[in-house]
């Protein structure tokens, strides 16, 4: 479990808060989309959770350990194209794998021929980065965390750049591979359909802090959401559109 307690957040060169006072439990295997408008501190969350920020006020743990430093229990996402160039496929996937000691070499082999194929990488796994859509390029990302081992994964709009229809191809891949994996996933989104399609809870975040949160308790199909209190996912996105017209 991820207890986040009384987080704050200021950047220090323009001593803007973007984190105020946020708090907000993640249970084991849940999806949690967190949803808001540009400059919410979304984004900022993501590198708080993967201690890519120095933590300044409150506290982050997992199962009560301190996550106030990167670790390999976390693997992250990010909407640019994160990869090294000069790794090809093959050589990304197994790059995050070598880095964290935990695997010997056969099962790295293993593990990297395993995440190529759930992600339909397995046939580009000799190309570089600069030969792949931008497609391939996020499925190798994925790819390259879950073979890393990590117990959380932290997405922050890893979709955001790319075309629909090749979107809703990872979205579905996405959660394929959550319910697969038994990850724990934390997703940042401003798309309130993205939000609908992925999540198991919906949380909103507002001027820096946890707004309003909704739970997901049925999934009948990408088009379909059910959930207490709402009947069909047309009442669902009413709702979201309520938050963020609030805001």
């Amino acid at each position: 479990m991820i207890e986040i307690k009384n987080l704050r957040y200021t950047y220090e060169n323009s001593k803007e808060t973007v984190i105020r006072d946020l708090t907000l439990t993640v249970q084991d295997g849940e999806f949690v989309c967190v949803l808001g408008h540009s400059g919410c501190g979304k984004s900022t969350l993501i590198h708080l959770l993967a201690g890519l920020l120095p933590l300044q006020s409150g506290s982050i743990t997992r199962d009560g350990r301190n996550m106030n430093v990167p670790g390999m229990d976390r693997a992250v996402v990010f909407q640019q194209y994160s990869l090294f160039p000069w790794q090809t496929v093959r050589g990304n996937v197994l790059f995050a794998m070598k880095k964290s000691c935990r695997f010997g070499k056969e099962e790295m082999e293993r593990r990297a021929d395993l995440f190529l194929r759930k992600t339909g990488m397995e046939n580009a796994q000799d190309k570089y980065p600069y030969q792949l859509s931008g497609g391939m390029r996020q499925r190798t990302a994925i790819a390259r965390a879950l073979a890393s081992g990590a117990e959380v994964l932290l997405l922050d709009e890893p979709f955001g750049a790319l075309d629909p229809a090749i979107r809703a191809d990872l979205q579905k891949l996405l959660r394929k591979l959550w319910r697969d994996e038994k990850k724990t996933v934390i997703f940042v989104t401003h798309d309130l359909d993205e939000a609908l399609a992925m999540g198991t809870r919906i949380v909103f975040m507002r001027n820096g802090a946890i707004g309003r949160e909704m739970e997901i308790s049925e999934r009948i199909s990408e088009c379909c959401a059910g959930s207490k209190g709402y009947s069909d996912r047309r009442e669902l996105r009413a709702s979201l559109e309520e938050w963020f017209h609030e805001s």
